[in-house]
């Protein structure tokens, strides 16, 4: 493989596996741009889009080369986001060699998620905290605790299964929904709204959202409307689920409060 060729693929890998982990479009773009012209690559250019990526350098040489690469939209990650830019800094700042840069890559790439315990903790802490926040006591809370820490497990299980996206999402608000309308049936002294609202917080695409908006605003409109789309459906999928599991639930007999 050429020196090009070399620089060139590891510019591409770090940009890619940027936009798998959610980063934004330009400064993937910026990113590739910069370790290219830090290897001083001719007549470069990156396009980026919010499921792809494309570069191309030495246009017009016999040794010119291009490469493709499809990120499906998926969750973010910023704490690789974070590792990517400083070892892209490092790249431009010449504190870092080729093999040391594609370890460092590959350690990035290949890093560990965290443990079960934290993903259930702070996923039902944040549901918790949402639905105080939104107005609930502290028993509405704690159920919403409860709640957000089960619908970790039922989204595992899905990622686990290979189940896709949006079904999980279908899924999942109709989980939490129906897993509120439990203790309100029993009884007990809840606002269940406000159980449901703090639950499904961890679905709300708030960052694809706002990622959307700012695509558009840096005049990247095919990945702002991507993003945009990605978001609305996702938003869509969660209203149908709390909407579909309450009306089922009125008539079978159910009564809210």
């Amino acid at each position: 493989m050429s020196k090009s060729k070399d620089a060139l693929t590891l510019a591409v890998e770090i940009g890619y596996v940027m936009l798998q982990n959610g980063g934004e479009i330009y400064r993937v773009e910026d990113t590739v741009m910069k370790i290219m012209e830090a290897y001083e690559l001719e007549d470069h250019d990156v396009y980026v889009l919010s499921n792809g990526l494309f570069a191309s350098a030495n246009e017009g040489g016999a040794d010119a080369r291009s490469m493709i690469r499809h990120a499906p939209l998926g969750s973010v990650n910023l704490l690789k986001i974070s590792k990517l830019n400083q070892l892209a800094r490092d790249i431009c700042e010449k504190r870092c060699t080729e093999e040391e840069a594609w370890e460092r890559l590959e350690r990035i790439r290949n890093h560990k998620k965290d443990p079960l315990w934290i993903r259930v903790l702070s996923t039902g802490i944040g549901s918790g905290g949402f639905a105080i926040l939104f107005g609930a006591n502290i028993l509405d809370g704690i159920v919403a605790t409860f709640i957000g820490c089960m619908l970790t497990f039922l989204m595992l299980g899905c990622e686990k299964h290979k189940v896709g996206r949006f079904a999980t999402l279908l899924f999942s608000s109709i989980f939490v929904t129906a897993l509120s309308l439990i203790p309100m049936s029993m009884g007990w002294p809840v606002l269940q709204d406000k159980i449901v609202i703090g639950c499904i917080m961890p679905l709300v695409p708030g960052i694809a959202f706002t990622t959307s908006i700012r695509d558009i605003y840096n005049g990247d409109y095919l990945s702002g409307v991507i993003h945009l789309l990605d978001a609305l459906l996702t938003a869509l999928l969660i209203s149908v689920g709390v909407g579909l599991t309450i009306y089922v639930y009125q008539n079978m007999g159910g009564v809210m409060r």
